[in-house]
């Protein structure tokens, strides 16, 4: 388990260090590549099967188009598989619970094994974001927890990960538990530490743990 500091501004150190990554991008670039090639039947059937499943169950689109915020407060248009029903920000709110009607039979399904997040391939592909950071956060909701919540900014010292620290271990849904993981991990990433989280990842994906609000292993 990686013990995770109280919530306090960053140090002009820890500033420094988060800027130290340069293992990070050849990192994403490797695995990207690699899991595609080594791997290409089992993505090639994901990119079929998935698309086919949505349109079946609850029609078009099959992809959801969201602005997120990433490093330094960049603002980029994350892409995911849609598990909800379409104009579900219209009808709900933007955080969902485990019971949220608006998921489709199918979201559920590609919730729970993380599979609606494959898309963001694309923004690690064009260095939007990372394999391993702090989840980029929808704009909307970015602003209000940054506007609640002191020092929540100093989580976008690094690129924003398709799973991080706070995704892997906080136990439970809440906006500061997850922001001492992601300053933990902004203050101490290490290529160690990206290669655990990704093992572990792939883990709870093979579960089909990750909307679980109690233990993911």
């Amino acid at each position: 388990m990686v013990t995770t500091p109280d919530i306090q501004p960053f140090s002009s150190v820890a500033a420094l260090r988060a800027g130290s990554g340069a293992y990070k991008r050849p990192l994403d670039l490797i695995i990207l590549v690699g899991a595609h090639v080594i791997l290409a039947p089992l993505f090639l059937s994901l990119w079929i099967v998935i698309p086919l499943l949505i349109v079946l169950d609850s029609g078009w689109p099959i992809f959801y188009r969201q602005r997120r915020i990433g490093r330094h407060g960049q603002v980029f248009h994350a892409l995911k598989f849609r598990t909800m029903v379409r104009d579900a920000d219209i009808i709900g709110p933007v955080n969902t619970a485990e019971d949220d009607h608006r998921i489709t039979r199918v979201g559920r399904i590609l919730r729970g094994t993380g599979l609606d997040e494959l898309p963001q391939v694309v923004n690690i592909l064009f260095n939007d974001m990372s394999f391993v950071g702090p989840r980029p956060l929808a704009e909307r909701e970015y602003r209000t927890l940054a506007s609640q919540i002191p020092g929540f900014q100093g989580r976008l010292r690094v690129h924003a990960g398709l799973t991080g620290l706070a995704q892997v271990y906080a136990d439970r849904d809440d906006a500061t538990e997850k922001l001492r993981h992601d300053l933990a991990y902004a203050q101490s990433f290490s290529l160690w530490l990206d290669v655990k989280l990704l093992f572990l990842s792939v883990w709870i994906t093979v579960r089909g743990t990750w909307e679980s609000r109690q233990s993911k292993f």
